[in-house]
């Protein structure tokens, strides 16, 4: 094949160099009040997990801001999990490998912070109240005891423009109705996926 692979460290840090030591230095071991306010703030992250024998998944998890997590003391956060497709990738791995790796999002904003810890999964808490979205408590929570925390920068979103509405172009693929009529529901029509991924989808957000 026409590639040139890299199989060690220091062929990768010849081609890419090394971190100055300032950005070495921003990894903290607990959060900042800067960090409580984004947390706060953001209604969406993803959360990498990996098995014990290396399968990975990265799941992304929304709610209003203000709800997606709960910070239970500058070592700890919770991120609440809804009803969903029943998969639970991320969970089941991490009941092998505690381990996960976390970015949270604020829209519009390039920079967002990365949090790394090892994770349980909660079935009921008292913080759960303090998480509940039209009437409903989280079905369980993932709680990450932290490991490092730091703020990343913009560069790879000024790269995509992915908040530049200009560059959006939602045709470019088919839509959700015929992806799933195609590869996950082919006996479905087309128009019963459109009513199952319309409105009735939205209103179910928060109930099994």
């Amino acid at each position: 094949m026409g590639w040139t692979e890299i199989t060690d460290v220091a062929q990768l840090e010849e081609l890419i160099g090394t971190p100055m030591q300032r950005v070495r230095d921003k990894v903290r071991p607990a959060l900042h009040d800067v960090d409580r306010a984004w947390l706060e703030a953001a209604p969406f992250c993803l959360v990498a997990t990996s098995a014990v024998d290396g399968s990975c998944d990265v799941s992304p998890k929304g709610d209003p801001a203000g709800q997606l997590a709960y910070v239970i003391d500058e070592k700890t956060i919770a991120v609440a999990e809804r009803p969903g497709n029943r998969r639970a990738d991320g969970y089941r791995n991490i009941l092998s490998n505690p381990h996960v790796g976390l970015i949270f999002l604020l829209p519009g904003r390039g920079d967002t912070l990365r949090i790394n810890g090892r994770a349980r999964l909660v079935s009921d808490a008292d913080f759960f109240d303090r998480m509940v979205v039209k009437g409903h408590r989280p079905v369980l929570a993932l709680v990450v005891e932290i490991d490092e925390v730091f703020h990343h920068c913009s560069k790879a979103f000024l790269r995509s423009r992915l908040w530049d509405a200009d560059t959006w172009d939602l045709d470019a693929v088919p839509s959700r109705p015929e992806i799933a009529k195609l590869l996950e529901r082919p006996d479905s029509s087309l128009e019963e996926l459109r009513i199952y991924y319309g409105e009735q989808y939205a209103d179910k957000l928060y109930s099994a």
